[in-house]
């Protein structure tokens, strides 16, 4: 049984509040049904505040509790976060679990990792999202495994468990840290090549793994269920220049995608934050496009990568009449409705976009052309270097990837003025400094 509430209030994008909680809520049955749940039925309700003790009112607890005992469901999942303490109250007056959205998508990620670092990053989550919740759970803290043998006088099971999963978090974000440095060094050999990356980012069931697979010859995984693909993966891709570049998928963006996921996905989505260019994929079929990249481009901002150049791929081509692709002024118009409204702008300016469908295969060559075009070749231009002695190697990397105007040693670095590639660069970002910054 699902659940939703919104405050009423006035139009926003041109759609009422209401439309947009049971659009919400439609997004919440695909994602109940992709971690295996049997929707029996949903419920909102539009009021102007909200119940302190319950979120919903009490004439709706009571209409909820009748249909969770006419449908005989196990669980209600709420379409919002819920406090502890309504979470509690709801649980007692419908006698059934109460979920929440976070809980939902946190339990999906927890089933889709596959690699080490995908647990640790869901596992992180989901403790996080527990901590302060501990409160008034009572005896449903023993799920949390093990029993407590080292409590001392006096002391309750709940300042254990709170102290046992804090404990937990730090070894974890320890952890997550070793791969972020790992992932870091696997990045600095990849630049070191160099070959641009460009990350794929878009809603999730945008197509960005079809797509993937498609432009790489690939096999990640392709499911309609939400958040089928968590771990990230990095192809060779060929362009038709002959250039190389690095392409990653990424994971799938959704509205209201909880904080604690987007800080435990942070290694992750680095990926995205270090790329040259940012495909945004767009499902341009969906009647909720327009909101889909709204939704993708606030979790860029969040991530550190409005400033990097996108372009929009506007996928599933082949669902779209044959007069909304005729031509690239169809293309544009298309690709300006979605992102003018995405960012806010009435009157956006030209967007580069390609109209494709991953599916068929339709519009590719038009979209690596695209990507050509975008992607600035290895650039050169003159910068300074502050390179400790101690690091002789990247010394010795712009003398033979760079060309050197003029060094200068002291007793402890070297000082390099040379006509450097971006790539390069890039790698030496450390080391780079003005001239008034250097002193001997």
């Amino acid at each position: 049984m699902l659940a939703g509430f919104t405050q009423k209030g006035p139009e926003r994008q041109g759609r009422s509040v209401l439309t947009q909680a049971e659009e919400s809520l439609d997004e919440l049955v695909q994602l109940a049904v992709s971690a295996g749940a049997d929707v029996q039925g949903r419920l909102l309700q539009s009021r102007e505040a909200a119940t302190a003790a319950t979120l919903i009112g009490s004439g709706k607890v009571q209409e909820l509790a009748q249909l969770v005992a006419a449908s005989q469901a196990d669980s209600v999942i709420f379409d919002c976060d819920l406090s502890p303490t309504q979470q509690r109250n709801l649980e007692k007056a419908l006698s059934v679990k109460v979920l929440t959205r976070t809980q939902l998508i946190l339990d999906i990620f927890a089933s889709r990792a596959r690699t080490r670092e995908g647990r640790m990053q869901v596992e992180l989550a989901q403790l996080k999202y527990l901590l302060p919740r501990l409160t008034g759970q009572g005896a449903a803290l023993s799920r949390l495994g093990g029993g407590i043998g080292t409590r001392g006088p006096g002391e309750t099971k709940l300042e254990t468990d709170r102290r046992r999963i804090a404990r937990r978090i730090r070894k974890i974000e320890e952890d997550i840290e070793g791969v972020r440095t790992g992932r870091a060094l696997h990045r600095a050999k990849r630049q070191s090549v160099p070959l641009p990356l460009i990350a794929m980012a878009g809603y999730t069931n945008a197509g960005k793994s079809t797509l993937f697979n498609r432009l790489t010859g690939s096999a990640v995984l392709v499911d309609a269920r939400m958040f089928a693909t968590l771990d990230p993966t990095v192809r060779i891709l060929p362009l038709p220049s002959k250039r190389k570049v690095l392409l990653s998928d990424t994971v799938g963006f959704i509205r209201n995608l909880p904080a604690t996921l987007v800080q435990a996905f942070r290694a992750t989505l680095e990926e995205v934050n270090e790329a040259a260019l940012i495909l945004h994929v767009v499902d341009c079929s969906s009647e909720l496009a327009r909101e889909h990249a709204t939704h993708v481009l606030e979790v860029l901002a969040e991530i550190g990568a409005a400033g990097t150049p996108q372009l929009l791929v506007l996928n599933k081509a082949d669902r779209l009449s044959a007069e909304a692709k005729t031509g690239a002024d169809e293309v544009q118009a298309l690709a300006q409705r979605i992102m003018g409204h995405a960012a806010g702008e009435a009157d956006a300016g030209p967007v580069r976009a390609a109209l494709v469908s991953a599916r068929t295969g339709e519009g590719l060559d038009a979209l690596l052309s695209l990507i050509d075009a975008t992607l600035a070749f290895d650039t050169v231009r003159t910068e300074r270097f502050l390179i400790p002695l101690a690091e002789g190697a990247d010394i010795a990397l712009l003398h033979s990837a760079a060309r050197v105007i003029r060094e200068e040693y002291n007793e402890s670095s070297c000082e390099i003025e040379a006509e450097v590639p971006e790539s390069i660069r890039r790698k030496l970002a450390r080391y780079v400094v003005a001239r008034d910054t250097i002193h001997h």
